[in-house]
């Protein structure tokens, strides 16, 4: 078993702008993913397994609500400590960070931010220490980039609301006790509810045959027929609910991304020292250096994104533009590194020996999921010209 030796670049010395309780959060989850991810992550990754055993200590560590308030479970933490704790994780792999952060983001913070009291005491606590795992319901088989054409309905009947229609590519689904799930109403309204496992006519069917986060477990959610009481009724309507979520999903994407580029980079480095051709190690060469060179580039320009975006966002200044830009830039650049890394491995680089290749697979969902590359570059246009290039 090989031994994580991982070492974090930092060239522009930004621990300095890190406080010393950002600085703790991060090392200590750091070091858990020394010890219990980097170990097994790559067998479960070949065997396409999802490694069960890690929800404990993923709560362990606080990466389960680490922003929501200490009276409901949470850690009651910053935006800077939550993205850090992102940034470690997908460090490890996309795949783990991608269950705390539907976990945090996309089931937490709506019950949070829409649910009622009640709401919040009945759920929270058990999400909060991995008691209950939830999954979020929004993409549709025929709307993804498009929610606001889902077809999934809710009902009222009674005091109850009947839920039909399917989700897909649903990170958590076949193991989640409960589902955040989006459906619009009778006046064609996007309405949210929580959806419990064991509500008569709800399944999660496994998806199977994946080339990417293959230690992560995807799923459907199908919905035939659910009576759901009305006290599971969030309290927002239209896609403001929804796409809230997703902007705090994808601030922690942005983080996360770098995790996995740092992987590449200090793995690309050792390697390169190491690597003897020629009579002399292959860091010695131009193309090498090139290519080094510009991997600690981006992600210095990446590092720096997103601690400004952080403190924006604790102050609650941060635009769902300017969390595009960070999660559209950041996933391309820790792509571009994953796809140089393996260049610079050769063919080791396509082994489970190195993180490369694994990283390399999960980044190619992580550029289409929580928005694809384009749809963020017309977020962002839209932004600066006030023209709605989506219809």
């Amino acid at each position: 078993m090989a031994t994580d030796k991982f070492q974090a670049p930092d060239y522009y010395l930004l621990d300095d702008l890190l406080t010393e309780e950002h600085k703790l959060i991060r090392n200590s989850v750091r070091e858990w993913v020394k010890k219990e991810v980097s170990p097994i992550i790559e067998e479960a990754a070949q065997s396409t397994v999802f490694p069960k055993q890690l929800l404990k200590g993923l709560a362990d560590i606080g990466a389960f609500g680490p922003y929501i308030p200490v009276e409901y479970g949470g850690g009651g933490l910053d935006q800077i400590s939550y993205g850090l704790i992102m940034q470690e994780l997908e460090r490890g792999d996309s795949g783990v960070r991608s269950t705390a952060s539907v976990q945090s983001s996309l089931v937490m913070y709506p019950i949070y931010t829409f649910g009622t009291e009640a709401q919040r005491k009945k759920y929270l606590p058990k999400l909060a220490t991995g008691e209950w795992m939830g999954c979020f319901g929004l993409t549709e088989p025929n709307h993804g980039s498009n929610p606001n054409g889902m077809l999934s309905t809710i009902k009222k009947d009674g005091d109850n609301y009947v839920l039909n229609g399917s989700k897909m590519w649903i990170s958590n689904a076949p193991f989640a006790d409960i589902a955040v799930v989006w459906a619009k109403d009778e006046e064609g309204v996007v309405r949210g509810v929580i959806v419990e496992r064991g509500m008569a006519g709800f399944t999660t069917p496994e998806t199977h045959g994946k080339w990417s986060l293959r230690a992560s477990a995807t799923g459907e959610l199908v919905f035939d027929n659910v009576k759901i009481p009305k006290e599971n009724l969030l309290e927002v309507k239209g896609m403001k609910g929804p796409l809230s979520c997703l902007n705090s999903a994808r601030y922690g994407i942005s983080w996360g991304a770098i995790g996995a580029a740092m992987d590449c980079y200090d793995s690309s480095l050792r390697y390169a020292k190491e690597r003897i051709q020629f009579d002399k190690p292959i860091a010695a060469f131009q193309l090498t250096q090139k290519k080094l060179a510009e991997m600690i580039t981006e992600i210095t320009k990446a590092q720096l994104l997103t601690w400004r975006l952080g403190v924006l966002k604790n102050e609650n200044r941060a635009t769902p533009a300017q969390i595009s830009m960070a999660k559209r830039n950041n996933v391309n650049m820790a792509l571009q590194i994953a796809r140089e890394a393996r260049q610079i491995h050769g063919a080791m680089g396509i082994t489970g020996e190195y993180p490369i290749m694994r990283h390399m697979m999960n980044l190619e969902s992580v550029i289409t999921y929580e928005g694809t590359h384009d749809i963020h570059l017309l977020i962002t246009g839209m932004d600066i010209t006030g023209e709605n290039a989506f219809s």
